[in-house]
């Protein structure tokens, strides 16, 4: 079970508790959750890495990624405003080695019920 430490408040924002549990699904290996939260057309762009775009594309990385887990997720910072958000903080995985990360999000709408693209930075520490 991966240990999750979360600093900020979410409060009644609904979209910063949705990517808080973005985040943690994402180091939880949660698939189903990740792919049912993105628009079709996805667009993940992994600075200094790759870009990928389109849902199939998406879920096959996210497959690849299954066999790292990480021991521990803290969320530094979760923001939104209208169709944008961000979360940075810090990952270790089982293995010990950590990486920080920013990323930056985009709503397929105001009303944010899916993610249509994710910028994503992540530096091994």
């Amino acid at each position: 079970m991966t240990k999750i430490i979360s600093s900020p408040n979410c409060g009644n924002s609904p979209k910063m508790e949705f990517l808080k549990q973005f985040n943690i699904a994402f180091v939880e290996g949660n698939v189903a959750f990740l792919t049912e939260n993105v628009t079709d057309d996805i667009v993940w762009n992994m600075i200094g890495d790759k870009k990928l775009e389109g849902i199939k594309a998406f879920t096959e990385e996210l497959e690849k990624m299954q066999s790292v887990k990480a021991s521990e997720l803290i969320l530094n910072q979760i923001l939104s405003h209208g169709k944008e958000g961000a979360v940075n903080g810090v990952m270790t995985m089982e293995n010990g080695k950590q990486y920080a990360f920013s990323d930056f999000y985009i709503f397929q709408s105001a009303k944010g019920e899916k993610l249509k693209e994710i910028t994503s930075y992540c530096i091994k520490l």
